[in-house]
Formats: C-alpha cells, structure tokens, sequence
C-alpha cells in the first residue's frame, strides 16, 4: 500500500522537467511567505489582488495555448483588449450595457476573422498578421477615443465584468475558472482540441489523416481575438473606463504564461492547466517584486531571470 501511495509522488519528480511550472510555483510562494510575510504577502485580500491581476492575462493566455499548440502566434492581444475596452465604453454610452458587451464581441471577432483571413488565405504568416495588427487596434483606439478616456456609468455592467464580488470572491476569480474549465475540457476531450494539438505536431501528417489545418488555424486565431475582447471587457468593468493603453505590453505575459505552463512554441503540446498555473505564477511574481520595494525596472530584470530559468529547467535536453 505504501508503494503504490509513493509511485505517483515518484512519476511526478521523475518528470521533474516537464512538472516545473508547479515545482516552481510552490517554491516561489514558500519563499515570498516566508520573507514577505510581514508585508503582507500572505493576507487574504493580497492573494485575492494577485488573482484580481492575473484574471485577464489568464483568460487570454487559455486561447494563446491554443493559437501556438496550432503552430501559430498571436502577437495582436494586448492591443485587441485596448481596442475593445474603448468600443465597449462608447457603445454603452449609446446602447446600454447589451449594446456594449455586442461591441466588445464584435470587435473581437472582426480582428479574429482578419487575422485568421490573411494567415490562412493569403498565407502572411501569423506572427507578421497579428504584428500589424498590434498597430493597427492600438491606432484605431487611440483615433476614435481621441487618446482620452471613456467612462463607463454602468454599474451593472461594471459589477459583472471585473469590478463584483461574490462575498470575498471577486468576480474575476470566477470568469477565470469557467474559461480555464472550458478551454481544459475543448483541448484535452474534443474533436477539435486533437486537430488543433495535430495540427501543430505536424501540418502534413494532419492533412494527409483529413484534418483541415487551414480552417484550424483561422478557427484558433479567431478564438484567440474573441478571448481578448473578453479580457477587454474585464478591464473595462473592472477599471470602469475605456482606455487604448489598457493591455499593452500584455501579449509578452500572455505567451510567457502559456510557455511556462508547457505549452511549445513549435506547436503540436499545449495544457491549459499549466497555462493557468504559469499566469498565477507570473502574477505572484509580480506581486512579490513589489511588496520586496523594487524599483520597476529591477522588477523587470528579476521577473525576466525568473521566467527564463523556469523555461530553461523545463527543456529536455538531447
């Protein structure tokens, strides 16, 4: 009995290399509560803030597992989610909060369906596609928000998107775990998360075994949009504001995150669990850096350190 209670603690560190996302996690946490522990690293409403931080990253990064497990990339997101806060924010002020969620999906899918257009039918690749469009989303929202920001006057809109709670549960905590649980169950127990994984483990190989690898990969960059106008909408509840810098800089912890989780940049293995725990991780970090009182460009060098060392244990060597 004993034997058998150990041999999965014994499958988990003899694969020490691909578990290091949770490894690394546990470690982390020890650390920041054992020297943190005074600030207040470990008090209820601080882990509540990391996760308040982290929901918006995480819910992109579930569809960026996606996008590179396809073999492809999207660079577009943070922007997208700037672009989407402000279309939510002006179309509420006409429309009501209906009209705004609509814009916000709306906005999403035109980005998703252009980026998956001129990948699969025009054949730039992704990551040129989804670099223009960085500049172009983040140029539009500047353009029609005249650089200024877009208030929000919808409690209800506010409350359901970010701002709410559930006693001491944000609402955000929420969003994250349906999205984790939805993008879980399509990658690991669909049809169409196996073509997605085939599809980037070798693009020939699918289409000989009848996988239509270009309507994959459109279909996964549309996805990948759509979760970024979430993440827009998130924002824009959460900070009841439309503003084009909101999700800048995020597609850098996006594919950070997923990367970390054991998602590969090569296509063809993803996990959206890890994704999820590699969002969290980076949050917490974030989070650490700055009760420890560092300046943002020294949390910048540790936070980059820390990233680049989980990614180089995780590698398998030859």
């Amino acid at each position: 009995m004993a034997k058998a209670a150990t041999a999965p603690a014994g499958a988990f560190f003899a694969n020490w290399r691909q578990n290091i996302i949770y490894i690394g996690f546990v470690v982390i946490f020890v650390v920041f509560a054992l020297t943190l522990n005074d600030k207040g690293f470990l008090n209820p409403n601080n882990l509540l803030n990391i996760v308040r931080q982290t929901a918006m990253i995480a819910v992109m990064a579930v569809a960026m597992t996606f996008v590179l497990s396809a073999g492809e990339i999207d660079l577009s997101v943070g922007a997208v989610a700037g672009l989407t806060t402000v279309t939510v924010a002006m179309a509420i002020a006409v429309a009501g909060p209906v009209g705004g969620v609509l814009a916000g999906l709306a906005t999403g899918l035109a980005v998703g369906v252009f980026n998956g257009w001129l990948t699969t039918r025009i054949g730039i690749p992704s990551f040129l596609t989804t670099l223009a469009m960085m500049g172009i989303a983040k140029g539009v929202a500047m353009w029609i928000s005249d650089t200024a920001a877009v208030p929000i006057l919808s409690p209800g809109y506010s409350w359901i998107f970010g701002g709410g709670s559930v006693g001491p549960i944000p609402v955000l905590m929420f969003w994250m775990a349906v999205i984790a649980g939805v993008g879980h169950v399509a990658l690991r127990r669909s049809g169409f998360g196996r073509k997605v994984l085939a599809t980037g483990g070798g693009e020939m190989a699918a289409r000989y075994s009848g996988i239509d690898t270009r309507s994959i990969k459109f279909k996964v960059l549309v996805l990948s949009s759509c979760a970024a106008a979430l993440a827009g909408m998130l924002y824009a509840g959460r900070l009841q504001s439309g503003r084009f810098q909101l999700g800048e800089g995020d597609e850098l912890s996006v594919i950070a995150a997923a990367v970390l989780g054991g998602t590969s940049l090569f296509g063809g293995k993803g996990t959206v669990i890890g994704t999820i725990v590699g969002a969290l991780m980076i949050g917490m970090i974030n989070n650490g850096l700055i009760l420890m009182g560092l300046e943002f460009s020294q949390q910048l060098i540790a936070k980059g350190a820390i990233i680049i060392l989980a990614v180089a244990l995780s590698q398998k060597r030859g």
